[in-house]
């Protein structure tokens, strides 16, 4: 039998205001935080809006003529950092309307959150100019390069080129760590744009909405039937002020990993094979899609045949990619885990294990335990998460039982237990939970990434490599390494005390009987989770 989850005692609940559950007051923030940062992109280049050469035609991103508009600062930063604490508390507001009984019509809500998902594609790129190094590694690939053994700067550095010129550091000297078809994409935006990093940057923001609309629509078709549900994914998704501003306003790549592994989710139990092919064609964009992976992985270990139908998959885009393909990819994707982040918890355990050891060792320490605090994040939130069925299998009506609700909540369970205990952490590598996340019943899980994901997005507004001025750096610094961080740690001191609250439950090592006698495990008594 399943065990209960033991009797706790409940604080006195804070009464708040009405508001704070008003869905119209939610939304009303959600698009206002749109507003704001549509204006500020749009004003032109900026200390966060990013340069992107001349333009040639009227294709996106739109801004007004460079030097018709020139503002500071100190008026582009604290707008958007107003603009991240509107959309988050409209983000929680929404959320609470949803849990009080908001239901509104998903179609609608949808065509809204898309509205807001292309304005928000339509406008130059702020903060990160990851999406400019995506350019140059296409535009490598057009001349005839490597971008797994090239990098820009030193191409740049030897001749002039249009595009090259207008990367940024601090990575114009790091070879590519992304998979094969995110590179085959950066080619193709190459391709399109030509000889201009306006155009190319357009043509990579396109290929970042169509993905991050279709994985949004089909996580609200996964949760067809049920209202709640359905609320859940929209406002997760396309309605998600989070992932809007760190994905969509950063032309980042998440999305197009997601789009095939969310597709991979719904082919799911009927047909593992297609799905295999999902989350193979997932891992050719980012390796750290493997999470969605073992989760597909664990969802079928009861079923040999279907479980190697979903591997069967899985390998032939995998070996496509990775061995034929681009096989130094792998390789090169290995960069990324030797990052430490200023903006992590790492942070702090890194400068205390540097007072008494080398830079290189206490490097490796930290990236040790990182992993261990993975495992154990992931066993506490496998213990406290909440079961829900995800809708679409009338033959099933317990959920610990059906294949896509354990793959689906082993996905949350591993990504946010990876993207919290990772050394190397960003606001937009949050879609991998946010996308899954809506089809679970609503927990403190939900609060901790709204949390972490706003700390996050205010930290790395001044995120580009610029020289601000001194009071900026000044405040920059306090916010990212010592705010944000201190945010950061209370991420993990909210699980362990989730954790610790609901019963504080230990793994335990299987029995080993060497009687014949008919025992529990014999006779099916066996923990369904």
């Amino acid at each position: 039998m399943a065990r209960t989850r033991p009797e706790r005692r409940r604080l006195p609940g804070i009464q708040l205001p009405d508001w704070t559950s008003s869905h119209r007051v939610g939304v009303a923030m959600i698009v206002a935080a749109t507003v704001v940062t549509v204006a500020v992109a749009a004003s032109g280049p900026s200390a966060v809006t990013l340069k992107l050469g001349r333009r040639d035609n009227f294709l996106p991103p739109w801004y007004v003529p460079v030097n018709w508009i020139s503002l500071g600062e100190w008026v582009v930063v604290p707008a958007l950092w107003a603009m991240l604490v509107i959309g988050s508390l409209g983000l929680w507001i929404s959320w609470r309307a949803v849990n009080a009984g908001w239901r509104p019509n998903p179609r609608k809500l949808f065509a809204l959150g898309t509205g807001l998902s292309i304005a928000s594609s339509l406008i130059p790129p702020l903060t990160s100019a990851d999406v400019l190094m995506y350019a140059a590694y296409g535009r490598l690939q057009v001349l005839g390069f490597n971008p797994y053994d090239i990098t820009p700067a030193e191409k740049f550095r030897e001749l002039f080129d249009p595009v090259l010129i207008w990367t940024e550091r601090p990575w114009q000297d790091t070879p590519s760590v992304y998979g094969p078809l995110a590179t085959w994409s950066q080619w193709l935006a190459s391709k399109l744009g030509g000889e201009n990093m306006h155009d190319t940057v357009f043509w990579l923001q396109m290929f970042t909405l169509v993905s991050f609309l279709i994985a949004a629509a089909i996580a609200v078709k996964l949760a067809h039937g049920d209202p709640k549900l359905q609320t859940r994914a929209v406002l997760f998704t396309v309605m998600n002020p989070l992932m809007l501003w760190g994905v969509l306003v950063g032309a980042h790549n998440e999305a197009l990993s997601v789009v095939f592994a969310i597709a991979g989710l719904w082919f799911y139990r009927k047909h593992p094979f297609v799905a295999g092919i999902g989350i193979g064609l997932a891992g050719t964009v980012k390796v750290s899609m493997v999470f969605y992976g073992l989760a597909m992985v664990w969802g079928l270990r009861r079923d040999p045949r279907r479980l190697a139908q979903l591997c069967a998959g899985a390998a032939v885009p995998l070996v496509l990619a990775y061995g034929v393909w681009m096989p130094n990819a792998l390789l090169a994707a290995q960069r990324n885990t030797g990052y430490i982040s200023p903006g992590t918890w790492a942070i702090s355990w890194l400068t205390l294990l540097k007072t008494v050891l080398d830079d290189v060792t206490a490097r490796q320490i930290v990236a040790v335990t990182g992993w261990v605090l993975l495992v154990v994040l992931a066993w506490m939130l496998s213990r406290v998460l909440p079961w829900r069925l995800v809708p679409g299998d009338p033959d099933n009506e317990d959920p610990r039982l059906d294949p896509l609700t354990i793959a689906v909540r082993t996905t949350v369970v591993l990504c946010s237990a990876w993207l919290i205990a990772s050394p190397w952490a960003f606001s937009w590598y949050d879609l991998i939970t946010w996308m899954p996340l809506g089809l679970l019943w609503a927990s403190r899980l939900d609060m901790i990434m709204m949390w972490r994901g706003a700390w996050l997005s205010v930290a790395w507004v001044t995120g580009r490599a610029l020289q601000f001025g001194d009071q900026m750096h000044f405040v920059e610094k306090i916010l990212r390494e010592q705010v944000n961080v201190a945010a950061q740690i209370g991420v993990l001191v909210a699980i362990v005390w989730w954790w610790w609250s609901w019963g504080h439950e230990l793994p335990k090592l299987p029995r080993i009987s060497f009687h014949t006698a008919s025992s529990p495990a014999q006779t099916g008594a066996t923990r369904a989770d």
